[in-house]
């Protein structure tokens, strides 16, 4: 008898132990977005020079994900209330098919992100500029590190307030897929990580970027070609108009380059074209008119009179604290676009990642060996 109560006993302390458990699992859950809304503030509130905050936090436990919905960065002391950093949903979650290779990363999907440089507010903060370390925001906001990133219907915009009008250059509709950032697969390629992108420029061009990354190292490596074509060239004009005083009626801008940089030294080029220019719009004052008559005189004289296009190619290179654009050069294509061939409306392909291995730097390498030994 007495066993028989001993056992309904027990019976009763499992129930109500694994009843206990359950709620506080249950509980546990329920609390877990705050748990993690808390530590993604303070990410936010740890980036220095930088405040932000999120609206809230979904958790996918089944799928071993957390979804961050509202969240915003921006400067200290600015004078512009814009903010730098504007991530309505942000997917942060495992990536399970590396978990097959042996390697536990997480992947980054984010939807209608914007980053907004407005240039005022960069100059307040020069002070800032070493330690702007903003993309702790997404590399710290994930638990595990990052090998898979993705970026749907974004937005880069560059904006001067002071001016008037105001200069407003973007980036619209981005699509960004950038993979095997911690090296899961290919670890014998010295650029292991792909990256492409695709966009809808001001004035309703089109972007392109592709390329290779390794950014495993302090100061990335890359290998990377972008174009931006059939842009119209009046959406400009607020730019234009306030460094140079000029403002276009009609034309495409067109604009290409190639970019390698390793171990901190770039070699590259930008290739701008303007096609089928117009200046003097109907209605400029006198002074316009006559500003932009003699630009469109030199710049009659200086376009490729078969093609109606005035270009250049300007060679880049050096340290990426001093990279040296090459003026001269880029006068000498200006004429030689002109009178001599016209420069083609497509990416060269004459940048490898190989040529920003320069004979300088192998020297310094060999010396500092030297010195080491």
């Amino acid at each position: 008898m007495k066993n028989k109560e001993h056992r309904r006993t027990y019976k009763k302390k499992r129930y109500i132990i694994l009843f206990l458990i359950t709620i506080l699992i249950v509980a546990f859950r329920l609390y877990l977005p705050t748990i993690a809304k808390n530590y993604v503030n303070k990410v936010l509130a740890d980036i220095p020079g930088y405040y932000g905050q999120v609206k809230d936090i979904d958790i996918a436990l089944a799928r071993g994900a957390y979804v961050i919905n509202g969240m915003y960065l921006n400067k200290v002391n600015t004078q512009i209330q814009i903010p730098f950093l504007d991530f309505p949903k942000t997917d942060i979650s495992i990536e399970w098919k590396s978990i097959f290779k042996g390697e536990i990363v997480s992947e980054i999907i984010m939807f209608n992100p914007k980053i907004n440089y407005i240039l005022e507010n960069q100059q307040t903060e020069k002070k800032n500029s070493d330690i702007d370390i903003w993309t702790k925001a997404l590399t710290d906001l994930a638990p595990i590190e990052i090998n898979h990133f993705e970026v749907h219907h974004g937005k880069l915009s560059f904006k001067e307030i002071s001016t008037t009008p105001n200069v407003d250059l973007y980036f619209d509709e981005l699509e960004l897929t950038a993979d095997n950032l911690r090296n899961v697969i290919e670890k014998k390629l010295i650029l292991p990580s792909p990256i492409s992108a695709s966009a809808v420029s001001f004035g309703q061009g089109s972007m392109r970027l592709n390329g290779s990354l390794n950014i495993i190292k302090e100061i990335p490596d890359m290998d990377i070609e972008f174009a931006l074509e059939n842009a119209n060239i009046s959406a400009l004009n607020d730019f234009t108009k306030h460094y140079t005083n000029i403002d276009f009626e009609s034309g495409n801008f067109n604009l290409y380059s190639e970019i390698a940089i390793a171990d901190g030294y770039l070699k590259g080029y930008i290739k701008p074209l303007i096609k089928n220019s117009k200046l003097i719009g109907k209605h400029d004052n006198f002074s316009e008119t006559l500003w932009e008559g003699l630009v469109g005189f030199f710049i009659f004289v200086l376009k490729n009179q078969k093609t109606d296009t005035i270009a250049t190619k300007i060679p880049l290179e050096g340290n990426l604290n001093d990279v040296n654009a090459n003026s001269w050069i880029a006068f000498i294509n200006i004429l030689s676009n002109a009178w001599i061939g016209a420069f083609n409306e497509v990416i060269d392909k004459d940048i490898e990642f190989k040529d920003a291995f320069n004979e300088d730097k192998k020297k310094v390498k060999r010396k500092q060996k030297r010195l080491q030994i």
